[in-house]
């Protein structure tokens, strides 16, 4: 299986999936961090994928996102954004509303 056809299963797999460095329990920079924090204000149900386990995943990713940088965010298989973006849907009550949407709370 190739390295795309991997990240499609991922995507496919899960509604929301954080590629991040490190794991929510232990974010390895300070972007990701901010993420996961937001997602779980949210009680957001998400898969997490730690970029740093997978280099192969971790470059192929930017060029499938068309985005050079991480954490990135995606629901529903489409890429939302990073950390900038995702901490402004969540200040504006946006992210909790699109994750709900989708049945991707608890």
């Amino acid at each position: 299986m190739s390295v795309v056809e991997r990240i499609q299963n991922q995507l496919a797999g899960h509604a929301v999936v954080l590629y991040m460095k490190g794991t929510p329990d232990f974010p390895q920079c300070g972007f990701s961090s901010r993420v996961v924090q937001a997602l779980e204000a949210c009680n957001a149900d998400y898969a997490h994928v730690n970029i740093f386990e997978d280099p192969e995943l971790r470059e192929a990713l930017k060029v499938y996102s068309n985005w050079p940088t991480y954490p990135q965010l995606y629901v529903k298989g489409e890429l939302i954004g990073g950390c900038d973006i995702v901490i402004d849907l969540y200040n504006k009550g946006e992210l909790t509303a699109m994750l709900a949407a989708i049945g991707a709370v608890h």
